[in-house]
Formats: structure tokens, C-alpha cells, sequence
């Protein structure tokens, strides 16, 4: 049970603005950040009517980040990702554990993947699943996007990103949400996803 706050309050507490939040969550590994986040700052580029934030994972320096982001005009919020989602409007998300945790603060996403050819066609090859993302295996459906390889491309990753922003898909989204969290048992079950993933892939 997370105490109630005033979004206001929460975006507050983080340095941010009044203005609606777009969220990053890059991943945890320096590689798959070096690889993603670029790709996503050039996505929201023009997203001035949004703030955009950086969920930046613990084990990284914040100098890290900094170095990648360049003159972008984007803040860094550290070891704060869950208060980030709670006043966050949209976000883009490196496949994981954090396209459910993202899902489960109701928080429209596309779900991103980029890595080497080889490492992600031997994945192929071992995992013969249908998605990548926690969100889509547990639903066995497609309810968030996934770009992965080629498609995880700045035009693409924006077009996605605007229909999570407002309108049909949005509000579609939304519904999606509702019917994992129940399908998990409620909020804050998401102990259940590895019985319900194990069950849908064949474990």
C-alpha cells in the first residue's frame, strides 16, 4: 500500500514541473541503455509540450546518462522509478520486468528492443514465444506495442508514442490494464505473472 499523494506533490518531490510526463525507462545495463536511450531521445524530441524523464537505474552514474542525453532537454529522476509512473502519462519501456510494473501503474506504454542480431536471433531460437513483453505473455495477446530491432526506430517509436498519448488506442490501453491486474489477482499481485507466463509459453 503506497500512500496517497497529490500528483502535483509527487512531481514535485521529483524536481518536475506541472507539465505532463512522459517517461523513459532505458533499462539497467550500461549496453541496452547505450543502445535504447538514444533511440528514444530522438523519438520525444519534439514533445515540447511534455516533460520527458529518465528512469535512471541505481547501478549506473548519473554522469552516465548525462553523457548520452547531450543538450537534450530532459531530467533524471534516480532510484525513484515507481513515484516516476505515478504521475507519468505515457512511456517507452526496454522489454522486462518493467513493461508489467509500468502496466500495473496503468501508465500507456510501448515496449522496446534493440540488440545485437546474433544475440536476439539465438533468443529466437531458444525462446519460441509470440512477445517479449511480460504485459502481452501474461494477456496472450498483443496489448502494447512492441518495436523490436529494425522497427525500434526514432519515427516509429514517436508514431507509437502519440497514440498512447491520447485518443482510441489510449483509452483501449487503459481497459487492457484493468483486465491484466484482474487477471493477476488485483494490484500489487504481480507474483502471480510467473505462474500465468510459465503456463502460456509451457513451462
Amino acid at each position: 500500500g503506497r500512500e496517497v499523494v497529490n500528483p502535483v506533490q509527487r512531481k514535485d518531490s521529483l524536481g518536475l514541473s506541472e507539465k505532463p510526463v512522459i517517461a523513459l525507462l532505458p533499462g539497467s545495463r550500461k549496453q541496452e541503455i547505450s543502445s535504447m536511450l538514444p533511440v528514444m531521445l530522438k523519438a520525444v524530441q519534439k514533445k515540447k509540450d511534455y516533460q520527458v524523464v529518465i528512469a535512471a537505474a541505481p547501478s549506473q552514474d548519473r554522469s552516465f546518462y548525462e553523457d548520452l542525453i547531450g543538450n537534450a532537454q530532459v531530467e533524471i529522476v534516480e532510484g525513484r522509478t515507481y513515484d516516476l509512473l505515478e504521475v507519468a502519462d505515457a512511456a517507452l519501456v526496454t522489454s522486462g520486468t518493467a513493461t508489467l510494473e509500468t502496466a500495473l501503474f496503468k501508465v500507456p506504454e510501448v515496449v522496446c528492443y534493440k540488440g545485437s542480431w546474433m544475440s536476439y536471433w539465438i533468443a529466437r531460437q531458444l525462446v519460441k514465444v509470440n512477445y517479449i513483453s511480460l504485459v502481452n505473455l501474461i494477456m496472450d495477446k498483443e496489448v502494447v506495442t512492441e518495436l523490436i530491432q529494425g522497427e525500434m526506430n526514432p519515427r516509429r517509436v514517436e508514431k507509437e508514442l502519440d497514440l498512447c498519448l491520447k485518443g482510441g488506442h489510449r483509452k483501449e490501453l487503459l481497459e487492457n490494464y484493468d483486465d491484466l491486474i484482474e487477471k493477476l489477482g488485483g494490484i500489487g499481485a504481480s507474483d502471480n505473472a510467473a505462474d500465468i507466463i510459465a503456463e502460456e509459453v509451457g513451462l
